[in-house]
């Protein structure tokens, strides 16, 4: 895999191409997150959507919004703009997350994580297991093997992982954390969402 796919910045842009950028327009917006709400939702509910589920999750997504756009639109001054570049994310990201543990990001990104880690826990078990990691992955990328999948995840263990057959809630945020947070091109966490690609 090309070390340029491992990169801090491609790894940035990778959150905002393939988590956030639901309508693929190339800049983040509140559509995007109101989106984002529908979409958790329903997967979570494996097609059902419940109101109570659909507050929660708008909840989540619109606070992360906010959150976003108060850190990364930078040109907000004289005039809000609506929209968040690819740039102004990395900027916003460089400033709240590079250095920083989980337990020190922005609240609503926090909130997020945890979300995304229940709904690729497929099972509900409390554990991302390789066959729910191939799940993810092959929804986003396109793969025509599955040993680079595979390698991808295993690369992520540690000794308790593979103990337990994969990664706990708490892992998977340290995980991402080290995305997010590391600048280095052999970042622990760089195939966290699979093996990344230009």
């Amino acid at each position: 895999m090309n070390g340029m796919a491992s990169s801090w910045d491609n790894r940035v842009a990778f959150v905002v191409r393939y988590l956030y950028d639901i309508d693929c327009n190339g800049y983040l917006d509140a559509h995007d997150f109101h989106c984002l709400a529908l979409r958790s939702c329903v997967l979570e509910g494996r097609g059902e959507c419940s109101s109570s589920r659909l507050q929660k999750y708008q909840h989540i997504m619109l606070s992360l919004w906010e959150e976003i756009a108060q850190l990364a639109d930078f040109d907000k001054v004289p005039d809000y703009d609506g929209i968040i570049t690819v740039d102004e994310f990395k900027q916003a990201v460089m400033n709240c997350c590079v250095g920083r543990r989980y337990e020190d990001f922005p609240q609503a990104m926090k909130a997020f994580i945890e979300s995304n880690f229940r709904l690729i826990d497929l099972n509900s078990d409390g554990v991302l297991a390789l066959e729910e990691y191939r799940y993810d992955c092959v929804q986003r990328m396109v793969l025509e093997d599955i040993k680079i999948i595979d390698e991808a995840f295993y690369s992520l263990l540690n000794d308790d992982d593979r103990r337990r057959g994969g990664l706990t809630l708490s892992r998977y945020q340290e995980l991402f954390a080290q995305f997010l947070g590391d600048q280095s091109e052999d970042c622990p966490a760089k195939h966290l969402f699979g093996p990344l690609e230009l």
